[in-house]
């Protein structure tokens, strides 16, 4: 040993405290070191997303509640028109259905699909949500579509990515919807991402423009962008095509889904099993401030309670509507989740029927969550709340 370090050892063990000072001071040292020497290895990209999703739940699911089922099966019954219904407790990963795997049509629903792949894609850094994209009269789709009103063309829509998302989600903007698609590289790279999910029972189709005018019996056309142009050639298309055109669109939707599909992929987002924290949080949010279907579920959404959701509804044709939905997550003031699907194929009646069909499974929800945290209290409690509830009558 050198007459230096013999000093300085010396000099440590007579002075405790001077070796606790020396020793902090080469700890942060080396995490000082480490530090600068992993900010300097290249420049870091800044993401939306960190962290790999978490890994699916592999244990097998529990039956569904037997009331709960049958509450289920009594509210599809009583609509008297095919319906599908779906619950599932995200935590718990029971499901209760009827009809629950037959398939769909989902209409917009489907844009959930096209999200999570975008969302994907943000999380392997193929994309970024603060990526800015052009949009041309070549880009507008059929029906709803508001950012169609914005492009001109001499003077294009620049917009960002995450912009495309807000509008598709919370307005269900087709235009926006048909670009996500196109930036990700086409429809089927979001059947290929719902392939690697490990997802079963969704599809998508294509973009919204190729399904709404197949479904019309029509083949998509630029100039039907504008849709005074598009529903005018419907218009002027004979009954029996328009007839056959649906019908091969219902005997087999090339959008179709089933709502037990529905809800386990809803249940596995909300899980964190599909994307980053991050990623699922961003989507999530959007789907919180979706502003369709104000009268479905949401209406019979309670205080304390909140709902993330996405609404499909398809065209009318000789009296009836296609593809009249509602699915999302809804959660209550405790935090349980429960993912719910509501899907009507084909349907004569009203808007009031069918939004007494979509309120009546979320009340169901909520009158089952209520229940069952009453008959968890202990005995003394429960006839002291069945005693204050009785009073109050």
């Amino acid at each position: 040993m050198t007459g230096l370090a013999q000093t300085f050892w010396r000099t440590v063990r007579a002075r405790p405290r001077v070796a606790t000072a020396l020793a902090v001071m080469l700890i942060a040292a080396g995490f000082g070191g480490g530090w600068y020497s992993a900010a300097n290895l290249g420049p870091q990209k800044i993401a939306y997303t960190k962290g790999p999703a978490g890994p699916p739940i592999q244990t097998p699911a529990p039956p569904a509640p037997a009331e709960f089922q049958v509450e289920v099966q009594r509210i599809a019954t009583a609509y008297r028109e095919p319906v599908g219904i779906a619950v599932s407790e995200v935590a718990k990963g029971w499901t209760a259905s009827a009809d629950g795997t037959e398939t769909f049509p989902q209409q917009s629903v489907s844009k959930l699909w096209v999200a999570l792949a975008v969302m994907q894609a943000v999380d392997a850094g193929r994309l970024s949500l603060d990526r800015t994209v052009t949009m041309t009269p070549e880009d507008r789709s059929v029906f709803y579509q508001p950012l169609a009103s914005r492009i001109r063309s001499n003077r294009p829509l620049t917009i960002t990515i995450a912009d495309l998302m807000r509008h598709a989600l919370i307005e269900s903007d087709n235009a926006a919807n048909d670009k996500l698609i196109q930036q990700l590289g086409g429809p089927g790279v979001v059947t290929q991402t719902i392939a690697d999910k490990g997802l079963r029972g969704l599809a998508l189709g294509g973009t919204e423009r190729e399904v709404q005018t197949k479904t019309a019996g029509l083949a998509w056309k630029p100039e039907y962008g504008q849709t005074w142009i598009f529903k005018q050639a419907r218009a002027a298309l004979p009954d029996d095509i328009r007839d056959q055109a649906l019908t091969t669109y219902l005997t087999n939707p090339p959008d179709g889904a089933t709502p037990v599909g529905i809800v386990s992929a809803l249940s596995a987002l909300k899980r964190g099993e599909l994307l980053s924290r991050a990623s699922t949080d961003f989507m999530l949010d959007l789907m919180t401030e979706a502003r369709t279907g104000a009268l479905r579920m949401r209406a019979a959404v309670q205080p304390g309670w909140s709902l993330a959701h996405k609404t499909g509804t398809g065209p009318d044709w000789r009296g009836a509507s296609v593809g009249i939905n509602d699915v999302g997550l809804l959660t209550a003031p405790d935090g349980r989740t429960f993912a719910i699907a509501v899907m009507i194929r084909q349907t004569s009646q009203g808007p009031q029927a069918r939004h007494r069909l979509m309120q009546g499974v979320a009340r169901a929800v909520e009158n089952y969550w209520r229940n069952s945290r009453a008959t968890a209290l202990p005995p003394q409690q429960q006839a002291a709340n069945a005693a204050a509830a009785q009073a109050g009558d």
